[in-house]
């Protein structure tokens, strides 16, 4: 079995909190893991800058409401699922992703969760475990499945350097200069191309 195991954001669908920034006009909101390694920091950080504006879990998803998977992403999922089989690997959480997997056609996805007030005041968040994504394509690989992963931030890397095979999707030019041995790429046909490529080394 070939198994292509994809970030979210930034891969498939707009950034979340990117899209929350410009909505609410909130500059600090725009910071992603593509700017801060550290995820804990990152996600303290959002939950403070939520409090500071009263903003609520609503909030957040009347804007994911109006996200639209990035142009192309569908059929490339469409695609790959014609040569392997895909699973999502993503530090959003279940409470974000709902609308945008049925717009995806709803691929598998592991993520984590939000811990939320009765009030829907944002408080904390549970990893479904740390270094999730590594951790995955580990288990997979434990399994005999052949793994090819791809993403775009530096909470990518560790599973990209544990599949079998593993790519850049439209990263930073700092994350690409710094991991020159991962193939960068900046289009859903070349990426599609190198998982063909894999699965037909199986």
């Amino acid at each position: 079995m070939n198994l292509l195991c994809l970030d979210l954001e930034g891969v498939l669908v707009p950034e979340i909190w990117i899209a929350f920034s410009e909505a609410t006009g909130i500059p600090g909101f725009r910071r992603t893991t593509r700017d801060e390694p550290d995820y804990d920091k990152l996600m303290r950080e959002r939950i403070d800058r939520l409090a500071a504006h009263n903003l609520k879990l609503a909030d957040i998803r009347a804007v994911i409401g109006n996200i639209e998977p990035l142009p192309g992403a569908k059929e490339f999922l469409d695609e790959a699922r014609r040569i392997g089989e895909v699973v999502i690997l993503s530090d959003t959480f279940t409470q974000f992703a709902g609308p945008l997997m049925e717009k995806l056609g709803r691929p598998a996805l592991f993520c984590n969760d939000l811990a939320v007030a009765d009030d829907g005041t944002v408080t904390g968040y549970r990893l479904r475990q740390s270094d999730g994504k590594r951790k995955a394509v580990e288990a997979f690989n434990s399994l005999n499945i052949r793994t090819m992963a791809a993403g775009d931030s530096f909470n990518d890397l560790g599973m990209i350097g544990t599949a079998g095979t593993g790519a850049l999707f439209r990263t930073t030019s700092a994350i690409a200069a710094a991991h020159p041995e991962v193939p960068a790429y900046e289009t859903y046909a070349d990426l599609l191309a190198h998982f063909r490529r894999f699965a037909s080394e199986a």
